[in-house]
């Protein structure tokens, strides 16, 4: 074999293997820069299940179940005779429930009037029994909204049961509608308890779908914010409504909402930013599906196929 012919095999084998690497480090680094929502991290608030839960609770978390999903985030909170419920029941049977379909209760929603010295050692203690994570505030009443420097009051109750949440070894947070993204005296309340808020005693639940509906933009809190959104709601709707800071709770009665993927909130863009937000949770919700489990099982496997 002259040497010519030498050199230019040992430069084709060459050029093979530099090829053949090229391709394969590029094949990585498309695999790496592929994510997803993980099956472990996919939850359903029980409040979109609520109207079959009070006809058969038992058959309905077993539907929750074989929708795909492991954890679920409790609604329905109740206190009567200082005694905690959930849908009608003791924590400890809701909790033999939700073991008997493998479910975790990683979180609860606990309404603002609750969040009493009353009331909140209560909420800790059901907590533990039930195994959750977090305790969160979905909601703070027009009628308390109504009240002088309520944000700033808000700011200090949230911090209180933050503290109490954290000694006991919960994580407490706060869920947004959109009346938090309209001004009060020139400010936005949402941005009013971030500022006020100790990061460390309170997480943000970010309602992606009422934030998006109060025409405002997710990313930039979670840039400036970093970690500060364990937790998201994860609901769609067709088409912006019409919003306002009064009048009673009928969000959901009032917007077009729809299954996940199905309406116009641009998944992808936001949860390309899920590390930065810290985002430990997808909670999927929806308040008035028309066919619940056929609605949340339509979610959960958009969410489980979800590439970005």
């Amino acid at each position: 074999m002259s040497l010519n012919s030498m050199n230019r095999r040992a430069f084709l084998e060459t050029a093979t293997t530099v090829t053949a690497a090229t391709m394969l480090t590029r094949g990585m680094s498309w695999a790496a820069a592929e994510h997803r929502v993980e099956k472990d991290k996919i939850g359903v608030q029980l409040y979109t299940v609520r109207q079959a839960i009070a006809q058969d609770f038992d058959g309905s978390l077993a539907k929750v179940a074989a929708a795909g999903y492991k954890n679920v985030e409790l609604a329905e909170f109740s206190y009567d005779d200082g005694q905690v419920r959930y849908f009608k029941r003791t924590p400890k049977d809701v909790r033999a429930a939700l073991d008997h379909d493998g479910l975790i209760a990683i979180s609860t929603h606990l309404n603002y009037k609750f969040l009493t010295p009353e009331t909140f050692p209560k909420v800790l203690e059901a907590s533990h029994v039930l195994g959750h994570k977090y305790i969160v505030c979905p909601w703070i009443d027009e009628e308390f909204r109504k009240g002088p420097d309520i944000w700033k009051h808000a700011c200090e109750t949230f911090n209180r049961v933050g503290e109490a949440s954290k000694n006991a070894g919960f994580q407490f947070g706060y869920h947004n509608h959109w009346f938090e993204f309209l001004p009060v005296d020139g400010k936005l309340p949402y941005d009013i308890l971030l500022a006020g808020c100790d990061p460390n005693l309170v997480k943000m639940e970010m309602d992606l779908c009422w934030i998006t509906a109060a025409g405002k933009d997710p990313v930039p809190y979670f840039e400036k914010y970093p970690g500060r959104f364990p937790l998201v709601h994860v609901k769609d709707l067709k088409s912006l409504p019409h919003i306002s800071s009064g009048g009673p709770q009928n969000f959901g009665d009032t917007t077009d909402l729809t299954e996940v993927g199905s309406g116009i909130v641009d998944w992808k863009r936001i949860f390309a930013h899920s590390e930065q937000a810290g985002i430990q949770y997808y909670l999927v919700e929806h308040d008035h599906p028309k066919q619940p489990f056929e609605s949340i099982k339509t979610s959960y496997d958009y969410l489980i196929n979800l590439r970005w």
